[in-house]
C-alpha cells in the first residue's frame, strides 16, 4: 500500500505539469480562432499549474529528473510558444516579416532561458534568485496586458476577439505600438543575467515569513476583486524589479567609488 502511494505521489506533480501543457495547447487554439481573452485566461490557468506542480513535488519530496524535463517542455509550450502565437494573432500579424521575427525571437529566448536554467540547476543548488526573467513571468506580462486592455474594448461586455480588434485599434492605439517593443524587451531580459527573486525557498511555517503570507492573502483577494488590473500590476512590477535592483546596485557602486576617491 505504501509503495502504491509513493508511485501515486510521483504521478501527482506530473499531472499538474501535463495540465499546464493542455492549457497551453488550448490557449493556442483559442488564439488561432481569435478568442484572445479566452487564450489569456487559459494561460493564467497554466501558470497556476506551473506553480502547483513544483510546490507539490517539493512538499512530497518527489522531485525527479523526469519531472524537471517535463516541466521545461511544458513551460516552453505554455509560456514561450502560446504567448507568441497569441500576440502574433492579435498585434504582430499585420506587421509582416517584422512581426514574425519578434514572435520567433520571443520563443527562441524562452527556449534559451529554460535551457540555461536546467544547466545551472544540475550544477548548483537552487538559489534565492533567478538569472534572467523567468518564462512564466515574461508570459504573464503579455497575458495580463491583454486582460487589462480587454476592459476597454467593448462596454457591452464582449471579450477581446477578432471582431473587437478594430475598436481596440481605434480607442487604444498605444497597445499596438507598445506591444512589439515590449516583446523584444522581455525577450532580451529573459536571456540576461539580471537577478530576479525566487519564491521557491519561502517556508510559510517560519514566523519571519508570516508577513509574506499576509501579503499573499491580500494579493489573492485583490486578484479576485480586480482580476485584470491586479494581475497586470503584479507581473509588471516583478518584471521591473530586477531592472530596478540592477540600477540601484550600479548607483551604490558609483557612490562607493566617489567616497573612496574623496578619501
Amino acid at each position: 500500500m505504501k509503495e502504491k502511494l509513493k508511485k501515486g505521489i510521483y504521478v501527482l506533480p506530473s499531472l499538474f505539469t501535463c495540465s499546464n501543457i493542455a492549457f497551453g495547447c488550448a490557449s493556442m487554439m483559442a488564439s488561432i480562432n481569435g478568442y484572445f481573452s479566452k487564450a489569456a485566461w487559459l494561460l493564467i490557468c497554466a501558470i497556476a499549474c506551473d506553480i502547483l506542480d513544483g510546490r507539490i513535488a517539493r512538499i512530497t519530496k518527489t522531485s525527479s529528473e523526469f519531472g524537471v524535463q517535463l516541466d521545461s517542455l511544458s513551460d516552453l509550450i505554455s509560456f514561450g510558444v502560446a504567448p507568441a502565437i497569441m500576440m502574433y494573432q492579435l498585434v504582430l500579424k499585420d506587421k509582416g516579416n517584422f512581426g514574425e521575427a519578434i514572435a520567433i525571437l520571443f520563443v527562441l529566448c524562452s527556449a534559451l532561458r529554460l535551457a540555461k536554467f536546467n544547466v545551472k540547476a544540475q550544477n548548483e543548488a537552487v538559489k534565492r534568485s533567478f538569472s534572467g526573467l523567468p518564462t512564466p513571468a515574461s508570459a504573464g506580462v503579455l497575458i495580463s496586458f491583454v486582460l487589462s486592455y480587454d476592459l476597454f474594448v467593448d462596454p457591452s461586455g464582449n471579450a477581446l476577439s477578432f471582431k473587437t480588434i478594430p475598436m481596440l485599434m481605434k480607442n487604444m492605439p498605444l497597445f499596438f505600438k507598445a506591444m512589439p517593443i515590449t516583446m523584444v524587451i522581455l525577450s532580451l531580459i529573459m536571456v540576461s543575467n539580471i537577478p530576479y527573486t525566487s519564491f521557491k525557498k519561502i517556508k510559510l511555517s517560519k514566523p519571519k515569513t508570516f508577513r509574506i503570507m499576509v501579503l499573499f492573502i491580500i494579493l489573492i483577494w485583490l486578484a479576485f476583486t480586480f482580476p485584470q488590473n491586479i494581475i497586470f500590476i503584479i507581473f509588471l512590477l516583478y518584471a521591473l524589479s530586477g531592472i530596478v535592483e540592477i540600477v540601484l546596485k550600479y548607483i551604490r557602486l558609483i557612490n562607493i567609488k566617489q567616497k573612496h576617491s574623496e578619501d
